[in-house]
């Protein structure tokens, strides 16, 4: 694994361990050149994903990307790391179990959604705003009366 900080090609595994939802490993790892200390997470990879944008472009699947968005939605909520961690995990092993390789982007912002509305209401009108290109507050107005909160019916 080649260092962050100095980009030698060798480091040590420090400590090995599962992640909370058990879909990685995590691994500290010091660089053997420089010293420093930097974590990895090992998964598992069923297959090749590709996202289909709009007018045709097609992209790899990204995890970090995906975690990036959902975080973005979540700033400021009482939702932990791991929370948006056991989500991007469910959504991507669903996506790589589907057995589809090329996956319309709409389909994994429904997913992010489904997964969203469940946690957090507020979090999930941010990412919808986003998602479904609201233009003016009786976007925003209208999605919200909508839903109702999370664990009320």
């Amino acid at each position: 694994m080649r260092c962050p900080f100095c980009g030698h090609e060798a480091s040590q595994v420090k400590d090995s361990r599962p992640t909370e939802d058990g879909a990685a490993i995590r691994r500290r790892r010091q660089c053997e050149a420089c010293a420093a200390r930097f974590t990895t997470f090992e998964r598992i990879q069923l297959r090749e994903l590709t996202v289909l944008k709009s007018e045709d472009k097609r992209e790899p699947f990204e995890r970090d990307k995906l975690i990036r968005s959902v975080s973005v939605a979540c700033r400021k909520r009482p939702i932990t790391s791991g929370q948006i961690e056991k989500l991007v995990s469910g959504i991507q092993r669903q996506l790589e179990t589907q057995g589809d390789t090329e996956i319309p982007s709409q389909r994994i912002g429904e997913l992010v959604m489904a997964g969203l509305k469940g946690l957090d209401s507020v979090a999930y009108i941010r990412f919808a705003s986003v998602y479904r290109d609201f233009r003016e507050a009786k976007d925003f107005e209208e999605f919200a009366g909508s839903i109702t909160e999370v664990g009320k019916t």
